[in-house]
């Protein structure tokens, strides 16, 4: 069973870090502005689950995936549609981290910053999403 949910992480890493990768300008090659294929894989590799990751760990990973999979739009060519569609999953990704940290940190400053940063990414996605349904054309 382990197996077959790390064969399923994997799957769901490289299918959204294709669909990013998709969506970078292919016309900038090696100018900073698409990252190299040997990044992008080291990166999906951090972010499978290997033996011996504490549940923090693995939650964290799992944190990390869905958000770049959420990341993962195509898009609309309207910068103030694009910004939000990328935000608004980074925010989740931020919230979701703060919610492993409530659940696993133990240093009263971590869980009081984990607090905050829930209540903002909340409020700020809520705002973005009000804001793509009023102008989202």
């Amino acid at each position: 069973m382990k197996t077959l949910k790390t064969l399923i992480a994997a799957v769901a890493v490289t299918a959204a870090a294709g669909a990013a990768l998709a969506q970078m300008n292919h016309g900038m090659h090696g100018s900073g502005g698409m990252m190299k294929m040997e990044d992008m894989q080291g990166m999906m590799e951090m972010m499978m689950p290997v033996d011996g990751d504490s549940d923090a760990t693995r939650a964290y990973k799992q944190a990390d995936t869905d958000m770049m999979r959420g990341m993962a739009v195509i898009y609309t060519g309207n910068p103030d549609v694009d910004f939000r569609l990328k935000m608004i999953p980074h925010h989740q990704g931020a919230i979701d981290m703060a919610k492993v940290a409530l659940q696993h940190a133990t240093d009263p400053s971590t869980r009081t910053m984990a607090e905050a940063i829930i209540a903002a990414q909340e409020k700020e996605i809520a705002e973005m999403q009000a804001w793509l349904d009023k102008n989202r054309k």
